[in-house]
């Protein structure tokens, strides 16, 4: 059975995340999807917690009608070790055979481990994109077209609009970066 790896922040989950799990589960049996850099919320580039993450991921996918038979949806925290980060991954995941990632740290040390990796195709890269997501929030642009109906109710719902802009002010008065590192 093709099981797949595809890990991502979500920081907030957009369309372009659903495309991507769409475009996996086309080639693939199973998906294991990994939430990464679990362990970091409540930063300008990490705003949400993985429980948040884990609701919109599920909001954004029962909406687009996937069958949640189909997926598994695990926390995976960094290590800051990137050669460890892999062994990790396996520690907390089911055993997949396929890693799914465009990006070019997770390509390197998943082929180095014996991996098969494949990309994902962009969906409107330039506007889907969680970093576009909260550049919209921070500045009262339309960020609820880019992420999936039930995922723009559900961060009203928590207060996610407040919080990235609070954390953009602390961040900018503490001259703080967010973290997301293997």
């Amino acid at each position: 059975m093709a099981v797949g790896l595809y890990v991502g922040r979500f920081q907030p989950v957009h369309r372009g995340h659903v495309y991507a799990v769409n475009y996996v589960l086309e080639r693939v049996d199973e998906l294991v999807i990994g939430i990464g850099s679990a362990q970091f919320s409540h930063e300008p580039e990490n705003p949400f917690t993985a429980g948040e993450r884990f609701t919109m991921l599920r909001l954004a996918l029962d909406e687009a009608g996937v069958d949640r038979r189909l997926y598994t949806i695990i926390p995976i925290p960094d290590t800051q070790v990137h050669s460890i980060w892999v062994a990790q991954v396996l520690s907390y995941t089911p055993r997949f055979n396929t890693v799914f990632t465009n990006d070019p740290l997770s390509r390197q040390l998943f082929s180095e481990a014996g991996f098969k990796v494949e990309n994902i195709r962009f969906y409107r890269r330039a506007v889907y994109s969680a970093t576009y997501v909260r550049d919209r929030i921070l500045n009262g642009g339309n960020w609820e077209e880019l992420v999936p109906e039930a995922v723009a109710r559900y961060i009203k719902r928590i207060g996610g609009v407040e919080r990235i802009r609070n954390l953009s002010k602390t961040d900018k008065v503490r001259g703080v970066k967010g973290k997301g590192v293997h």
